[in-house]
């Protein structure tokens, strides 16, 4: 398919796991991806394996001016900008509240919340002149949607959500959609060496029995970025496996 022929993209957080599967599927479709990443070398060696039309730049979200830079170099190499999609976040901080410091809360927000916001402000006036085809996907998390522990993170990405609908109707007026994607469970490298959890998590957790690869989740967002979505924008799309759906446990239990 090349729904993307002629776009061009940025993906933050682009060097490794759904990241780097999201560019590489944007790529596969016809898009010039460039892989944004606060890893330099990694983000270099993403867009090396994703070949010719991928480029990668340096990419530290919590920072204005370097965001700014990255946006700029992605529509001074490629002459425009179609498509961002903000997939940057911090490591979840685990543990009671009270354990909690402000100096991880603010980190966690720093990345997976602050970071998307620098990046959608930098990249919107580009994206207006998309000629309608300009996209922000989001990738949340179902920690945002309902209650799964990890505070910090879960917030944040609940207020990603509520970004994401903020922005869509203010970004509706230059043509340009917003949405975000909330996966389950996903197998990254974040998983290595838990395979027992993972496989306890399929079958307990996920009514379609297995854990998500970065690959469903690449495949949602280049749904919501292409015209096929071209009267979606505000909506948070769960890549979840059922999670959401309704208790599995619950339907399970013995009836007496």
């Amino acid at each position: 398919m090349t729904r993307f022929g002629g776009y061009a993209a940025i993906v933050t957080g682009g060097a490794r796991g759904i990241g780097a599967a999201i560019a590489r599927r944007l790529a596969t479709e016809g898009a010039r991806v460039v892989v944004a990443d606060v890893d330099a070398d990694a983000a270099k060696a993403a867009a090396a394996d994703i070949g010719r039309g991928a480029e990668w730049v340096h990419c530290d979200v919590r920072d204005s001016a370097d965001v700014d830079e990255a946006v700029a170099h992605t529509v001074e190499t490629f002459g425009r900008l179609d498509v961002v999609v903000n997939n940057a976040y911090a490591g979840a901080t685990v543990g009671p509240v009270e354990t909690i410091s402000d100096a991880d809360w603010l980190a966690t927000f720093e990345v997976t919340l602050h970071g998307a916001v620098r990046v959608s402000r930098a990249a919107l006036p580009h994206l207006a002149r998309a000629g309608g085809r300009g996209a922000i996907v989001n990738i949340g998390s179902v920690n945002g949607e309902t209650g799964l522990g990890e505070h910090a993170y879960s917030a944040a990405k609940a207020g990603l959500a509520g970004f994401t609908r903020t922005l869509a109707i203010e970004a509706a007026d230059h043509g340009v959609r917003v949405n975000l994607v909330a996966p389950g469970t996903i197998r990254t490298r974040a998983w290595d060496g838990r395979e027992q959890t993972l496989a306890a998590v399929a079958a307990n957790v996920y009514p379609l029995g297995r854990v998500g690869e970065p690959s469903d989740v690449a495949a949602a967002v280049a749904f919501l970025a292409s015209a096929d979505a071209a009267w979606i924008t505000g909506v948070t799309l769960p890549v979840d496996g059922g999670l959401l759906a309704g208790n599995l446990a619950w339907t399970r239990a013995p009836r007496d």
